[in-house]
């Protein structure tokens, strides 16, 4: 996977793709019960890749139904753990056999770039879902410190059926992150992928069930979110559901579940994540390039992106102008194109919210500019006013906003003054302010001297705005497709004889 195609390669497996387009339900392509459809395009060239089945309440339903059935019938939720590792083992194999093909389709379908595919996204997928398979069969119960004549067990128990409803900015990995374990605890999952990017999660569907996942056991149902994602929301027979996405979206979610039957719901939405570099920071270009990372990786369009860089006043000359080097390395292109490193931003809807941003009387220090089509070039600002909309609202883009303090305390106030909680960077190089500052932001992860989100065996979400009621990754991302149950075993003579 670490070599790299030319265009005119990826362009040629892009022309060859054959782009899945039925709802996958109960083992099977299907059109939606009402016949209906809608086009996904590649937003780089508006060129159309598929006709996706439209779906709406009556495919949920259905949907739901054969999950549930899968479920109660015990084809996979009553699988030796040990065997479910082994079916998604082979569902990890059958992604690495297919991995270029979904890097392509991933691309065409969000404007990811090709790079970004090819090295990131399709490899962490697979690891996640190995990760989790190999945990299948070493998560144990508890037995309580009872009296002499009782036991008392706690036991870990499947849900049910889980709704799981996926972001469009990272289609393949947020399934994978969703599934690995939602699948490895025994659930079966109904998955609305994002309207605007259906595709790979339809393949990874059809692959799932040729590693051996039993029908209705994933099904995934593309559509609307008024169509698709209200009635899984509200569905009473949905135990678990898994939100990525959008605060505003997630609170809909939260009344749907209270005007419902209070399913359990966990919710991973925005960001406004700082960037917090104290004037004894080393090695400042190494720095700068983390900062860059956080800033326009995947277009900016990322729920941790260090969309705030907070930077003592005494470091701030010499930390821009690396800055401003490093972000030049981000060139701007086709994503097809290995070479690019920012791609196309995922819809025209995306783009103008993005592009509202700019064009006000901050300071551009770079970028800003217009292009054509749906990319907006990587942006750098110098933002005084501390209530300005770039200073406190998710971009959800590739624009960074500067900002400057006089102190260690500012700095981390500053990082604090936000509605989000999501994730935060502190670059120093005296460990104890580190541990200090790391401890009193207030966010679900705290990077130090680096950016990052952790790895597979660390759990990932907010406070906040960013969410609550679960994590994506590590161990505590299975918390929220389980149910902790305690059996009460009596021992005592008097129980023998009342028998």
């Amino acid at each position: 996977m670490s070599d790299l195609l030319t265009t005119d390669e990826y362009r040629a497996l892009a022309r060859g793709l054959q782009m899945p387009e039925g709802a996958f339900i109960d083992g099977s392509f299907r059109p939606a019960i009402s016949g209906a459809t809608f086009e996904t395009r590649n937003p780089a060239t508006g060129d159309l890749l598929a006709n996706v089945a439209a779906c709406g309440a009556e495919d949920v339903d259905f949907a739901v139904q054969k999950a549930r059935d899968a479920f109660e019938d015990g084809r996979w939720s009553r699988l030796h753990p040990s065997e479910r590792k082994r079916v998604l083992i082979r569902l990890a194999k059958l992604m690495t056999r297919n991995a270029r093909e979904l890097a392509v389709m991933e691309s065409l379908d969000s404007g990811k770039t090709i790079y970004d595919c090819e090295t990131i996204d399709v490899p962490e997928a697979i690891h996640c879902l190995l990760w989790h398979a190999e945990l299948i069969d070493k998560l144990y119960g508890k037995v309580s410190p009872a009296s002499d004549d009782h036991i008392a067990l706690i036991v870990r128990e499947a849900a049910g059926v889980a709704g799981i409803v996926l972001p469009w900015n990272f289609p393949l990995l947020m399934m994978a992150w969703k599934i690995g374990p939602a699948l490895a605890s025994g659930c079966s999952v109904v998955l609305k992928p994002a309207e605007e990017t259906p595709l790979t999660a339809l393949r990874m569907a059809e692959l799932a069930m040729e590693a051996g996942v039993p029908p209705g056991v994933l099904n995934v149902v593309p559509g609307g979110g008024p169509e698709v994602g209200e009635p899984l929301g509200r569905h009473m027979d949905v135990d678990v559901l898994s939100f990525t996405g959008s605060t505003e979206t997630g609170r809909r979610f939260l009344r749907y579940a209270a005007e419902s039957n209070l399913k359990e719901v966990a919710l991973e939405m925005g960001g406004k994540n700082p960037a917090v570099v104290l004037d004894d920071a080393p090695n400042l270009d190494r720095v700068a390039a983390h900062v860059v990372q956080g800033a326009f990786w995947n277009m900016g369009e990322n729920c941790s992106a260090s969309s705030r860089l907070i930077v003592q006043r005494g470091v701030k000359e010499k930390l821009l102008p690396l800055i401003l080097a490093h972000a030049r390395e981000w060139p701007v292109g086709d994503p097809l194109n290995p070479e690019s490193r920012v791609g196309t931003l995922v819809s025209e809807a995306h783009c103008s919210k993005v592009r509202s941003f700019l064009g006000g009387k901050e300071k551009v220090l770079m970028g800003g500019g217009d292009r054509e089509g749906l990319v907006v070039e990587p942006t750098i600002l110098e933002v005084e006013d501390r209530e300005s909309k770039l200073a406190r609202e998710e971009v959800f883009g590739p624009v960074l906003s500067v900002l400057t303090v006089e102190g260690f305390d500012e700095a981390i106030a500053l990082a604090n003054d936000t509605s989000y909680g999501l994730a935060a960077s502190i670059y120093t190089s005296d460990i104890k302010r580190a541990l200090r500052g790391a401890r009193a932001i207030r966010a679900g992860t705290v990077t130090v001297n680096s950016f990052g989100e952790g790895d597979s065996t660390t759990p990932f979400g907010g406070f906040g705005l960013s969410g609550f009621g679960g994590r994506d990754k590590g161990t505590e991302a299975h918390d929220q497709y389980t149910r902790i149950k305690t059996i009460w075993v009596d021992l005592s003579d008097d129980a023998d004889q009342a028998v």
